[in-house]
């Protein structure tokens, strides 16, 4: 069990739910806060964003490698300079964010890029930090944030079993006690067939930590199933409206969805419950309302039990229907009325 702030995380607790900002705020600290305030009332229980700013995270080009090309990409025609300078949130807004969700009782944490974005957020005292799948192979990053000793939720997308098991051990050996893994696929968005999400028991059985989902599918399907494959965090991006646009919005889900998303999931932990068969305390009412034997026409006494005088009915206060047969043929001792339940007692 990890706790993060005063929210414990596990499998005996229901999953962990986060509202992924991101860049859905389209460079307006008012939209910030206002999604923050619509992640509170969706029930989420943490609200992250991220940290950098478009000169940490690449170079101020728009040719070759650093222009997106890829046609089947939401972001083709621009720059990865641009993308990251539209998609970034001002390190001045951080602290107005991180009051807001903390005073509306909202977990709020980040994903830090580099050194100095953790220098930064250790400042604000965030309860846990959160590593990109693009940067789950950075280990001299993982190592600076393993070593603040706070939890650490690390998104596994793309990374082969061979690199999650060296990013794995440099964090424990940087400091890390409570680690989460995410599954996650790096597409945006990504398709439900494309998931995989018979990962997530294996993961929980390689290394021995919480397990959770980076979901970029639409809906809330495959999130609700991976929580019956033991996932205990779900992160989704959050925007206020798709039709706002920006440079997340495509992927990202809305209140009315986040929501649904909380009660959902929490409904799929729920049912885990346990191996269990026969009647729960709940289910003993319904048992009279099985089929047994019942005498369906007036009797008289010495008349013979055929297929017309008894039948397997509701309710359930007669011999079990099994032994329809033993009783054919058999003569009653005494006048019987129609709708009396078949006992053996009635049996010349």
């Amino acid at each position: 069990m990890i706790k993060i702030g005063e929210r414990e995380i596990g499998l005996k607790h229901a999953p962990f739910v986060i509202a992924e900002m991101s860049g859905n705020h389209n460079q307006s600290l008012e939209r910030a806060l206002e999604i923050v305030e619509a992640a509170v009332k969706t029930g989420a229980h943490a609200l992250k964003i991220q940290t950098y700013t478009p000169d940490t995270m690449t170079l101020d080009l728009d040719e070759r490698e650093f222009h997106i090309s890829d046609p089947n990409s939401l972001w083709a025609g621009t720059s990865l300079y641009k993308l990251y300078g539209e998609a970034y949130t001002p390190w001045e807004w951080h602290k107005p964010i991180f009051d807001r969700a903390r005073e509306l009782g909202i977990i709020v944490f980040s994903t830090p890029f580099d050194d100095m974005a953790v220098d930064f957020l250790e400042k604000l005292d965030v309860p846990c930090y959160k590593i990109a799948s693009f940067e789950n192979t950075d280990l001299p990053l993982i190592r600076r944030v393993a070593a603040t000793g706070k939890p650490l939720i690390i998104s596994t997308g793309m990374a082969t079993v061979a690199e999650l098991d060296e990013t794995v051990r440099v964090a424990r050996a940087a400091g890390c006690k409570d680690l989460i893994l995410l599954k996650c696929t790096s597409t945006y968005p990504a398709t439900a067939e494309k998931t995989n999400i018979l990962t997530i028991p294996h993961l929980r059985e390689l290394f021995g930590c919480e397990i959770g989902l980076s979901d970029h599918t639409m809906g809330v399907g495959v999130s609700v199933a991976s929580v019956a494959l033991g996932a205990t965090v779900i992160e989704k991006h959050f925007t206020l409206n798709r039709a706002d646009g920006g440079v997340d919005s495509a992927f990202s889900m809305e209140p009315a969805e986040m929501a649904q998303l909380v009660i959902e999931t929490e409904r799929a932990w729920q049912a885990l419950g346990q191996v269990s068969y026969g009647p729960t305390e709940a289910e003993r009412k319904s048992i009279v309302f099985r089929r047994s034997l019942y005498i369906v026409k007036d009797l008289k006494a010495g008349d013979v039990l055929t297929k017309e005088s008894v039948r397997a009915i509701r309710p359930g206060l007669g011999l079990p229907t099994k032994y329809l047969d033993v009783v054919l043929g058999r003569t009653v001792n005494q006048d019987v009325e129609k709708g009396t339940p078949m006992k053996w007692e009635l049996l010349g």
